[in-house]
């Protein structure tokens, strides 16, 4: 007993040294908006229309959720009858039920999406895209040449939990991913805009246009050559101005922690189920979903844990990279981090082969669930949006802000031109449409913005929020739009807290916040 006190009582005098040596205690975080704290959900894979393509009108068959809009839903940009029954792809797109939940995946690589689109055309989606014959409900995923599932979509019956949160909140309908390409190009733009300045260690300059595991990663993949970045991330510049964040994310946690001895590493072996959909099980901690982990200035290398909850969201030796279970247990404290980022577990992410629409819901219901019922509601806003679109099919055309016409990677009817950002090549965007909703109770209600943005978009308004200059005059935050229109700071927090089915995703109450 004696011994459990003093490790209390020294833990307490570390995190009170820690925190009040930090200053950031008594700091005062200058935000310029009712906003203190944004969350921000990144999910996995979903192109616009594979969601909300013909939002907000569902099918609505027996034994599924219905779905029907309230009064004055306004129009979004979605898939037109044309394009349902007469579309320039070789299929046209199909609807998938409650009964189809787990597919087998598409392409999103860089320079196949780029062709996709054909210069405008947007008719090369099954050639280059493909995925899996989707036949009577099943998905044959030995089968990848020319097959339909990339043209594939869910409507309210399925994803009922998203439309219902963009029937009372703030949805975009022309938000893009900033470039083309998959997993890692998403995660990085979204804290710095910037996919340059990559090493393996010993050549610098080169850009993220794929996948590639972090050096400065213990549960990383084994791959030949682990690459880092040079720049500055968002982290960096919260950091200078004492403003407490963190990325948390399901499977941290390492299942063996690393001994101390150099060369040994800490092991993420962490395994879940989906358990809405078949039970199916995935390691659940996804090594390239965590995009602090490249930078060696945000990096927590060999996954250790926080000093205390109290310490969550400052710097200590975990470096402001969390399991996702730290998140709540800061939250049970009340030291909610000012900026928190929360990627699920790969089960719940919505994934194709790892999670499914209706898993992903559980997760963004119980988080929000949660969060509308926290003391801290009343100046939070969290943010749904996603990684990349995983080739699924999408009819609107980005605007390629930055060209680039690499001969190799580049297609140059897509993205040629001779406007090329800091001339940095392998960088053109903007990529596919992705869906972006917020939800705070200072969000327009059942709104759907048309400005367009893009996954910069979510980094501009945290650092306009917080008076951040990010001194980067070749990442893409530099010209986007923030999310500003989707707020009505003039309501004084009056949009209701919503709290939904996690199962279903229906409405279960509607509570007024005045």
């Amino acid at each position: 007993m004696t011994k459990i006190l003093t490790t209390t009582l020294v833990g307490l005098l570390i995190t009170s040294l820690f925190v009040s040596s930090s200053g950031w205690a008594m700091a005062d975080n200058g935000d310029k908006s009712p906003i203190k704290h944004v969350v921000v959900i990144f999910q996995e894979n979903i192109s616009y229309d594979h969601y909300f393509g013909t939002y907000p009108n569902a099918l609505n068959p027996p034994g599924e959720p219905v779905f029907t809009p309230l009064p004055h839903t306004p129009d979004s940009n979605g898939l037109t009858p044309a394009l349902l029954t007469h579309n320039p792809n070789l299929y046209n797109p199909f609807r998938l039920d409650r009964t189809h939940l787990i597919l087998c995946g598409t392409s999103n690589e860089y320079h196949g999406e780029q062709i996709a689109y054909d210069g405008g055309l947007v008719d090369k989606f099954v050639q280059k895209q493909g995925g899996a014959e989707v036949d009577g409900g099943v998905s044959n995923c030995s089968s990848t040449a020319n097959g339909n599932e990339s043209m594939s979509y869910y409507d309210g019956n399925s994803v009922t939990g998203l439309w219902n949160y963009a029937q009372h909140f703030a949805m975009s309908d022309s938000n893009f991913a900033t470039e083309f390409g998959s997993t890692l190009l998403g995660h990085i733009n979204l804290i710095s805009g910037d996919t340059s300045g990559v090493t393996d260690g010993t050549v610098v300059g080169g850009q993220v246009i794929a996948n590639q595991e972090s050096m400065f990663d213990d549960c990383a993949k084994t791959p030949a050559v682990p690459i880092f970045l040079t720049g500055k991330n968002l982290g960096d510049l919260l950091n200078e101005k004492g403003i407490t964040w963190g990325w948390f994310a399901g499977g941290f946690k390492p299942t063996t922690k690393w001994d101390g001895i150099a060369g040994h590493k800490a092991v993420c072996n962490a395994t879940g189920k989906r358990t809405q959909s078949d039970n199916g099980t995935t390691k659940i901690y996804g090594s390239h979903y965590d995009p602090f982990m490249y930078y060696n200035s945000t990096a927590n290398t060999h996954h250790l844990r926080p000093i205390s909850n109290a310490t969550i969201g400052y710097t200590d030796q975990a470096n402001h990279q969390y399991d996702l279970t730290d998140f709540w247990n800061a939250l049970s404290v009340g030291n909610m981090p000012a900026v928190s980022f929360l990627k699920a577990p790969k089960t719940q992410t919505g994934h194709a082969g790892d999670s499914s629409v209706l898993d992903e819901q559980l997760f963004i219901v119980n988080t929000i669930n949660k969060l509308e019922q926290s003391p801290q509601w009343s100046s939070t806003a969290v943010i749904i949006t996603y990684d990349d679109s995983d080739g699924l099919y999408d009819h609107a055309m980005p605007k390629i802000v930055n060209h680039s016409n690499d001969p190799i990677n580049d297609f140059a009817p897509t993205c040629g031109g001779n406007k090329i950002m800091g001339d940095v090549q392998d960088r053109c965007g903007h990529g596919p449409r992705l869906p972006l909703l917020v939800i705070s109770p200072y969000a327009k209600s059942n709104f759907i913005s048309h400005e367009v943005t893009d996954q910069t978009s979510v980094l501009k308004f945290i650092l306009n929020n917080w008076h951040l200059d990010f001194d980067d005059p070749i990442s893409f935050v530099n010209q986007a739009n923030s999310l500003d229109n989707m707020f009505d700071f003039d309501n004084h927090g009056s949009t209701s807290i919503v709290l939904l089915d996690n199962k279903t995703g229906e409405v279960s109450s509607v509570i007024p916040t005045h």
